[in-house]
């Protein structure tokens, strides 16, 4: 007598199995790659970056298509995204390279600190002289010197519009390109809020045309 074959039926995964092995993933592995995800997004925001220059506006210190690396942390630790600190640290000083938002249309500026509050700033024909004393000497009429810094300046465009013993509230600051004839800085913008700087720039990395090169800001 001929026997029958069982033919196999299809078997459906139960439902929800589906959304069980993704939740199964997400509790053994994928949480702790989420987390490791969040914290270099925080590490990114509140520490440590990278910045492109886009325009020689500080040229010949930094030139177009040279990365930077920031220290996000410089004037403080803050909320990501946000201005308010947690964590205050060091004030802006004069001659820091610093990265902030342009008041006047939000773009993305890197500069040099030139006064801070409480100064008595003039500029005349691209050259500072703060509290009266002028930063740059007639021996070295384009290198003009920050304390420990100094900044090589370059007027081959003239040096920009002249600014008239301007004092700076306190936790404003001026800031300036060191391509003075080619910058649309705070004497086009005006001054910029202590607070609202983001990043301060400590070194060139890697420049077009040469490629990793260390120069320290």
């Amino acid at each position: 007598m001929p026997t029958t074959r069982e033919v196999p039926t299809a078997r459906h995964a139960p439902e929800g199995a589906a959304p069980g092995r993704v939740r199964a993933w997400l509790r053994h592995e994928g949480r702790p790659l989420l987390l490791m995800l969040v914290l270099l997004t925080l590490a990114r925001t509140s520490f440590a970056n990278h910045y492109t220059v886009p325009s020689g506006s500080m040229e010949p210190t930094l030139v177009p298509g040279d990365h930077v690396v920031v220290d996000m942390s410089a004037y403080g630790v803050r909320v990501p995204f946000t201005d308010t600190v947690l964590l205050p640290r060091d004030a802006p000083a004069r001659g820091d390279v610093v990265v902030f938002k342009s008041p006047a249309d939000g773009e993305r500026l890197i500069k040099r600190v030139v006064a801070v509050g409480g100064d008595t700033v003039s500029v005349l024909d691209g050259h500072v002289t703060i509290n009266g004393q002028p930063l740059s000497t007639a021996q070295a009429p384009d290198l003009e010197r920050f304390g420990a810094r100094s900044a090589q300046l370059n007027l081959d465009a003239g040096g920009g519009p002249d600014v008239l013993a301007l004092t700076l509230p306190p936790g404003q600051v001026l800031v300036m390109g060191d391509h003075r004839g080619r910058s649309l800085d705070g004497r086009f913008f005006g001054l910029v809020p202590a607070r609202s700087l983001y990043a301060r720039a400590v070194g060139v990395y890697w420049r077009s045309g040469e490629g990793p090169v260390w120069k320290k800001l």
